[in-house]
């Protein structure tokens, strides 16, 4: 019913820049939430940041908090995700998930196939 596709990922240098893109198509009238989640080899799937489409709400790990922003343009169904002084711990895969319940991490169940972003020190 819904389709994830991720764009925007890239290999930079510690401290560098990368700005994420997830455009959803299908039927998205009555999502709740989404966000960005990544996924680094023999980890678990971590969230990253969420925001909710109603009222923009957002929600952010410890360890991005103050260095990523997400937001949303509603009106081209786009999720971004700026990252700003990215470290070689943020090198992982990353998706876009959309929650149609809430903005607890559970509740995502739908997800892209993911933007590869490698950071090296």
């Amino acid at each position: 019913q819904v389709q994830l596709v991720e764009s925007g990922g890239g290999s930079v240098q510690a401290g560098g820049s990368l700005r994420l893109s997830c455009a959803a198509f299908g039927y998205t009238y009555s999502t709740y939430c989404m966000g960005w989640f990544r996924q680094a080899p023999g980890k678990e799937r971590e969230g990253v940041a969420r925001i909710a489409t109603g009222d923009g709400s957002t929600i952010y790990a410890d360890s991005v908090r103050g260095r990523f922003t997400i937001s949303q343009d509603n009106a081209k169904n786009t999720l971004y995700l700026q990252m700003n002084n990215l470290k070689p711990e943020d090198t992982a895969m990353y998706y876009c998930g959309t929650s149609w319940i809430s903005c607890a991490l559970s509740d995502f169940g739908y997800w892209g196939q993911g933007t590869q972003v490698t950071v090296s020190s």
